[in-house]
């Protein structure tokens, strides 16, 4: 009793506020308070429990109906299913039964058949008869008043009217267009659209219909940007084919958005206007276009032209693939609506990438007149051709480093290596790349295109059109909308290409049979052919350089390969091998410039390119020296060990001297020795079998053949020349070893000296014998006395045999210590069982014990 008590005051507030007529008739208040709590206190829709599995298998039914293909009833199933999952709505059948008895009641009409209402019918009207101020009305009549005639009832009786809604729709269209109108006007002040609204008279605009004026032309505003864009890029030139794509696909949404336009002009309510020429019936447009109803209708294209707006401004400060880019950054959005119009214009404005993708990625022919495209050319190249190292019958005196000879001016401006052609004909461009194609992958089509352009174009490959047509049927239409299909295409493309670059290297240009050749001949791996031609050119490079004559050392050349092996390889490689010498100063020998040298043309320069012959040529001078040691070392060895078991040589009281000098030979031959199988067994072989192992598996493309040589080559350089990575210490190790080798042939000049002192002293013994038992053999050397010459002489051998061990042991403490494993094993070997540690430690006994003697 308490609550109905307290309910009356509140109804009576309510309705003394929703019913101006009640404020004065006490009677009419009575009586919709009575008919208010009636309302309130009956159990109507409370007599059965709330069917939620029914009341949806009705709304099904009904969607089914509308929509045969089965897609609203799945969505409503599922926005069912997330209702029930929430617990703040506690009346769930019930706004599900409003709901459909909403949708059930709605009825189509005929007079406005593209723009459905959004709220019911308008009641009926009441009789001509009817004062809208009698009291006495009964309560049916009171409420069959429209809200229209009530409103215009309150603005009469306060005064100055409202603007007309179908002027302000006429003039928000405008707007939508980006035209001003007779009551609402766009103004740029400072460079800043704002919206004035003109003052009338007669009429006034209240504010809430002013923010929405202001919602809607913000749409108007967008439009004009974007259709001032594409006007602007329509005139200009040098418009990318990309950014031509973009404004032909706001164009065409531009073209969407006026047919919008005008099926909402068709729309506009039919006006009666009375007598007076200043009342509108409002009745005549109340199932028709209003202005929120058009906010309803344009609120799709709001976050159109937003998102049309942002590519717009980005358009100016991008190009290419950055602005792809620009625009699949918005793809990354929550908002499906903005997903799939990206995506849209996406696939639109992609569409002339994919075609420079397409030609490049299956023709290796770039066409980009506008530099939109992530792989750029460098102009100055463009028409370069490949230029040879050397011809086959002349020289590579460029290769020799320091000995460069510069071609002419006019054939470096047109001829160019094939590496440099392959490195920096085409680059890669990151800020070009979009984001949806990915680093690695753009890696790739680099590559592809690069290898089909070189088969095409250096290699001469007859049967690219076989390979372009290979490539062609495995990959199929590049799009944006099937990324997965453009990354199997990529990869499919990038193993055809690479493949056929491989197989064109090894089959069409024997590149093994190549490498195979700097391996035996400018590395010595032809040890016969290595014999034959030291045997040969020994005697000729003991002599001044400028003694030297090409076409000798060329002859002598040809004599070593028809007397070795060597003879069985191709006769294209052998053609490519010649003799040379070096640029030379004065007092050098021909040991000192002699090299051979291994003519490459194009393309093979590509992989073998000027720097890597560079390479070889040390490595060639590096272990011919080494076999200029070995071969002294042999010679003295055979001429000490046989003059040994002669008669002229067995002196007794010098056979100490011999025993010494042997045991010196015999640590040098061990350390040259050890040093030539470090190098053949442990560096070449090992490094060359990796390479091989590679060349065969062919993966990769021809960076990736290019990158293997020279971890090949480098690994060669590195470890045979003993290079330390300390910096500004690189060639210690190298220099100690040099200088080992002047040393042996020091201490080799001295051991010949004693030597023919040795054969001088037993000639002059036996001509004393002979003369004692009668027989003149000659006259006899006064000046050949053993005492006086023998100190002189062995002096030499003595000095250069301990400088030889001390260098020799300074060498294995360095290489103890180098950041190199072989090179570290290398100090093992030459060490081996720890001698030059124990002859160290003896000679430093012998020092304290020397030192420790009283005089």
């Amino acid at each position: 009793m308490s609550s109905s008590t307290s309910l009356i005051p509140a109804l009576e507030s309510l309705v003394y506020s929703l019913v101006p007529a009640s404020r004065n008739d006490e009677p009419l208040r009575n009586d919709l308070v009575a008919h208010c709590k009636e309302i309130l206190s009956s159990r109507i829709g409370q007599s059965h429990e709330p069917d939620i599995g029914h009341l949806a298998d009705l709304v099904k039914r009904q969607l089914l109906q509308s929509s045969p293909s089965g897609t609203t009833a799945l969505k409503f199933t599922n926005l069912l299913s997330r209702l029930l999952d929430q617990h703040v709505l506690s009346k769930k059948h019930a706004s599900i039964q409003f709901l459909h008895s909403l949708a059930s009641s709605r009825q189509p009409s005929s007079s406005v058949p593209f723009l459905p209402s959004l709220v019911p019918p308008p009641p009926a009207r009441p009789s001509p008869s009817t004062s809208p101020s009698e009291k006495s009305l009964p309560l049916s009549q009171h409420f069959s008043k429209s809200r229209a005639e009530r409103l215009r009832e309150y603005r009469q009786q306060a005064g100055r009217p409202y603007l007309p809604e179908h002027l302000l729709l006429r003039d928000t269209l405008y707007l939508l267009q980006g035209i001003s109108g007779k009551f609402i006007r766009l103004s740029s002040q400072n460079d800043n659209n704002q919206l004035e609204f003109v003052d009338n008279t007669r009429y006034v605009i209240s504010a809430p219909t002013k923010a929405l004026i202001h919602r809607l032309s913000e749409v108007g505003y967008l439009y004009s940007r974007v259709d001032a864009f594409v006007r602007e890029r329509e005139g200009s030139t040098g418009v990318g084919m990309i950014e031509q794509s973009l404004c032909h696909h706001l164009q065409t949404k531009l073209t969407e958005y006026y047919r919008l336009i005008a099926v909402l002009e068709s729309q506009m309510p039919s006006v009666t206007v009375s007598g007076e020429g200043n009342t509108v019936d409002l009745r005549e447009h109340e199932t028709g276009l209003t202005l929120r109803r058009l906010d309803v209708w344009i609120n799709e294209w709001r976050l159109r032209m937003r998102m049309m707006s942002v590519c717009v401004e980005g358009a100016r400060e991008s190009q290419g693939g950055a602005l792809v880019n620009l625009i699949h950054s918005y793809t990354d959005n929550g908002d499906p609506f903005i997903r799939k119009f990206t995506d849209q214009l996406l696939e639109e404005v992609s569409k002339p990438f994919f075609s420079t993708l397409h030609k490049w990625l299956f023709s290796g022919e770039l066409y980009d007149p506008f530099h939109e495209f992530f792989v750029a050319m460098d102009p100055s190249l463009a028409h370069v051709q490949y230029m040879h190292p050397s011809s086959l019958t002349g020289n590579i005196n460029q290769l020799a480093g320091d000995s460069f000879v510069a071609p002419d001016q006019d054939d470096r401006d047109h001829r160019r290596g094939g590496l440099t052609i392959w490195q920096a004909k085409y680059r890669f461009q990151q800020d070009m790349l979009p984001m949806f194609v990915g680093e690695a992958f753009g890696r790739k089509i680099l590559s592809t295109g690069k290898s089909l352009n070189f088969i095409r174009y250096s290699c001469h490959d007859s049967d690219w059109v076989v390979t372009r047509e290979k490539m062609s049927n495995t990959g199929g239409s590049l799009k944006y909308s099937d990324i997965a299909g453009l990354e199997r295409s990529i990869d499919a493309a990038y193993s055809t290409a690479s493949q056929r670059l491989f197989d064109v290297f090894i089959d069409k240009f024997k590149l093994l049979d190549h490498l195979s050749a700097l391996k035996n001949y400018m590395m010595l791996g032809h040890g016969d052919f290595a014999d034959q031609l030291m045997n040969a050119l020994g005697p000729s490079l003991s002599r001044p350089a400028n003694a030297l004559y090409r076409h000798n050392l060329t002859a002598t050349l040809e004599t070593a390969i028809r007397s070795s092996n060597a003879q069985s390889d191709p006769p294209d490689v052998l053609r490519r091998l010649d003799a040379r010498m070096l640029e030379y100063s004065h007092g050098e020998i021909g040991w000192d410039v002699f090299t051979l040298e291994y003519k490459v043309d194009a393309p093979i320069d590509t992989v073998i390119h000027p720097d890597a012959m560079v390479k070889y040529l040390k490595l060639f001078n590096h272990l011919w020296q080494m076999k200029r040691i070995e071969g002294t070392l042999s010679r003295g060895w055979m001429r000490v060990a046989g003059g040994a078991r002669t008669t002229f040589l067995r002196l007794p009281d010098l056979e100490p001297s011999w025993h010494k000098i042997r045991i010196i030979m015999a640590e040098m031959i061990h350390f040259v020795k050890q040093l030539q199988a470090y190098c053949q067994m442990e560096v070449i072989e090992c490094s060359w079998k990796v390479l091989i192992e590679f060349l065969h598996k062919g993966e990769g493309d021809l960076d990736a053949m290019i990158d293997a040589h020279r971890t090949y080559l480098d690994r060669l350089v590195k470890k045979i020349l003993l290079l330390s990575p300390k910096v500004g210490r690189e060639e210690n190790v190298m220099n100690q070893v040099k200088d080992l080798f002047v040393t042996v042939l020091q201490f080799q000049d001295a051991v010949e000296n004693f030597y023919n002192f040795c054969l001088t002293e037993s000639t002059r013994r036996d001509q004393m014998l002979d003369s004692g038992r009668g027989l003149y053999t000659g006259p006899q050397d006064p000046d050949s006395s053993l005492s006086e010459n023998l100190p002189r002489l062995l002096r030499p051998v003595n000095d250069y045999g301990s400088q030889f061990s001390e260098k020799v042991q300074a060498l294995v403490a360095a290489l103890q210590t180098h950041p190199d494993l072989d090179c570290r094993f290398l100090g093992v070997r030459l060490n081996f069982s720890d001698y030059y540690r124990g002859k160290q430690q003896k000679e430093k006994e012998k020092e304290r014990a020397e030192t420790a003697t009283p005089k």
